[in-house]
């Protein structure tokens, strides 16, 4: 299954990289070899950072994928203001060069997180985004450790509807992301792996 048709380039990144076109040419005009080769290499660093491919995502009933590209640091159990007690938690640091969106880990309806319990509320008190299965699963997705104090920004609203894989924040330069499951879910990630958004199942969610 295919996520949703999209350009190759993020549209947040498109303004800097039609600047960044007119600043190549400026140099080549204007400013001589030494500026150009400057600009090319800025062209190609926010080319890196910006693109947003397709992704294929596997056919895996109540699969958990994940939600960035980067490396798996921990899996431990946490409190989330979801579960008596503790679920399990899966943490990855985004690679600074992977793909500039954010992907849905599940197929599920955008919740209010404003609407659990003042613990819940404090826990994901930075930007999460909290899932809702069909099977009455709940998975949050929560970044932190964002670079120049740009947040992610989130493209859904509450009440809608994600496949897996599904296009669902910019990303902004964020270091990490964390992922919130049941307690009672298989954790199929170790430490230490490398992760693809939108194509590497993380763990499975218990069957109904």
């Amino acid at each position: 299954m295919h996520g949703r048709r999209n350009p190759f380039i993020a549209r947040e990144g498109i303004p800097f990289l039609l600047f960044t076109l007119v600043l190549c040419w400026f140099s080549w005009q204007y400013l001589g070899l030494p500026w150009l080769a400057g600009a090319v290499l800025l062209l190609l660093v926010l080319f890196l950072i910006f693109r947003d491919p397709r992704r294929l995502v596997p056919a895996v009933p109540l699969g958990v994928v994940s939600p960035v590209d980067g490396r798996v640091i921990a899996i431990d159990a946490a409190a989330n203001g979801l579960f008596e007690g503790k679920g399990q938690r899966i943490t990855i640091r985004i690679n600074s060069f992977g793909t500039y969106t954010a992907r849905s880990p599940v197929e599920g309806k955008v919740m209010d997180l404003n609407s659990l319990s003042a613990e819940a509320i404090t826990i994901y008190r930075t930007n999460a985004l909290w899932l809702q299965t069909d099977e009455g699963d709940d998975v949050v997705l929560q970044f932190s450790g964002y670079r120049f104090g740009l947040a992610p920004r989130s493209l859904m609203r509450y009440g809608e509807r994600l496949g897996p894989g599904t296009r669902c924040a910019y990303l902004r330069l964020t270091r990490r992301a964390e992922l919130h499951l049941p307690p009672d879910c298989k954790i199929q990630a170790e430490v230490g792996q490398r992760v693809t958004a939108g194509q590497d199942v993380l763990a499975r969610l218990r069957s109904p």
